[in-house]
């Protein structure tokens, strides 16, 4: 071996280890966070963050910001506003929740998780302040800054040192008390609103329309998906009431057409500027192309005011869109995908996209979901998809046991077609062997039912 290549690899072996340490540093360092009140345990208000902004100089206010809610596509619709912001050369940062593989996804800059040493070093620059807080809401009687609102900090902080030009914010939950609402949208995206969490916002559309809605702040312009009536009604009249300008899907701008391509979808979208045709997305789902849509308005809204944008570069921020764990591909011979739908809307959409873009002759699930949420009506959706389900339960204490979940899954699904296995290594197999137990080829398996249990087979399945 040369001097060089043995200084190379030396040099090699040196970072492999400062990688190694940074990664064990950061590890850490997510398990202290973790020991503070889980995200979905909460107090609604955001007086605890504001208060450690404030301290820290208001870092949230360094950037402009898009600001995004709704019950479903929340992520996908901020990856894309990212990615299309990116492409017209802004320096970019995202905050999204949860994350799938590692807990840094959730604050990326320009497109990139931050890196462990970042990561860490972000957390040791706001842990004093929110120390500070912490002790002053104790003499309040109320409780410590909580999981998420710490990585609501740690985000804005570490946006303003890199910096960002822009931060595009997806909620936790809801809008008006959560923990992102310190920041002052100049553009609010609200996706398809729908019944969730309604333990936190509310039993009826109106009352999760209504705190959703919170994000609508004074001037701003407001990008809305298609809603139901009552929803739409509630949203209006805030952000009438605030003089915020309103662009809504259906009425100003729309999906004029889509046709399903090989490895995705080709889109026409109208937007506030114009038409943008023969745009390509490599996403699955209808649901997808009006997610698009939605980025796209929310990009001409930021950018121009609502002029057009070049259509080249639109075209090629979309063709190099992703959305992990959102009807995604994770392994073939037999298809496997997983989708982190967790509700009934999003099981719907789920539904009508695997009719959609595959030809699958026998599906086969793998079905766990969290125990605050509707399991019956999600497999009700899913029934006719499938035909057998493996019960299963996502490695955590807010998960559905197993063989709860299967007495509800043997009322929809007949006893026959209902297995149960605890462990996802061992449930994916079954499914897997079950599918092809029937058909020679057209044999698919899909996880789906919770984005914790995506997470977890995504890892499984190698696409960490």
């Amino acid at each position: 071996m040369s001097p060089a290549d043995r200084a190379r690899r030396e040099a090699d072996g040196r970072a492999a280890e400062r990688a190694r340490a940074a990664r064990e540093e950061a590890d850490a360092v997510y398990r202290e966070i973790l020991r503070r009140t889980p995200e979905h345990e909460l107090d609604p208000s955001f007086r605890r963050v504001q208060e450690v902004c404030e301290l820290l100089g208001d870092p949230q206010r360094a950037y402009r910001v898009v600001h995004l809610t709704g019950t479903n596509g929340k992520t996908s619709t901020s990856r894309m506003v990212e990615r299309l912001l990116r492409e017209h050369g802004l320096r970019t940062g995202r905050f999204t929740s949860p994350h799938l593989t590692r807990v840094n996804e959730r604050i990326a800059v320009d497109g990139e998780p931050i890196d462990d040493e970042t990561f860490v070093a972000t957390y040791r620059d706001v842990l004093p302040y929110v120390e500070m807080v912490d002790a002053r809401s104790a003499e309040r009687g109320e409780p410590q800054l909580s999981f998420f609102e710490v990585f609501v900090v740690m985000a804005f902080a570490a946006f303003a040192d890199a910096p960002v030009d822009v931060a595009v914010v997806e909620v936790g939950m809801g809008g008006s008390w959560d923990a992102t609402n310190v920041a002052d949208g100049e553009v609010a995206v609200i996706t398809p609103v729908g019944m969730d969490h309604e333990r936190w916002l509310g039993d009826t559309l109106v009352e999760i329309a209504e705190v959703k809605a919170g994000i609508v702040k004074d001037g701003a312009t407001l990008v809305l998906a298609e809603q139901d009536e009552q929803v739409e009604g509630v949203v209006l009249a805030v952000a009438a009431e605030r003089g915020a300008r309103v662009v809504r899907e259906g009425v100003d701008i729309a999906v004029v057409e889509r046709q399903v391509a090989v490895g995705g979808q080709m889109l026409t979208l109208r937007g506030l500027g114009g038409v943008y045709a023969d745009v390509f997305l490599p996403l699955h789902g209808e649901f997808q192309a009006h997610n698009a849509l939605l980025a796209l308005v929310a990009t001409e809204a930021l950018l121009t005011g609502g002029g057009a944008l070049d259509g080249d570069v639109v075209g090629a921020a979309f063709a190099d869109a992703t959305s992990p764990g959102r009807l995604e591909v994770v392994r073939s011979s037999p298809t496997v995908l997983v989708d982190g739908a967790h509700n009934p809307a999003g099981a719907l959409a789920l539904v009508s996209s695997l009719d959609e873009a595959f030809a699958f002759q026998r599906v086969v699930g793998v079905v766990g979901v969290m125990a605050d949420k509707d399991p019956e009506a999600i497999l009700s959706v899913l029934e006719p998809e499938l035909a057998e389900v493996v019960v299963t339960q996502a490695g955590t204490s807010r998960a559905m046991p197993a063989d709860e979940l299967a007495e509800i899954a043997v009322d929809v699904f007949g006893e026959d077609r209902v297995h149960v296995v605890e462990r996802l290594d061992d449930a994916v197999a079954l499914a897997v062997e079950r599918a092809e137990s029937e058909v020679e080829r057209g044999a698919a398996v899909l996880v789906t039912g919770s984005i914790l249990l995506v997470a977890e087979a995504r890892i499984l399945l190698g696409r960490d």
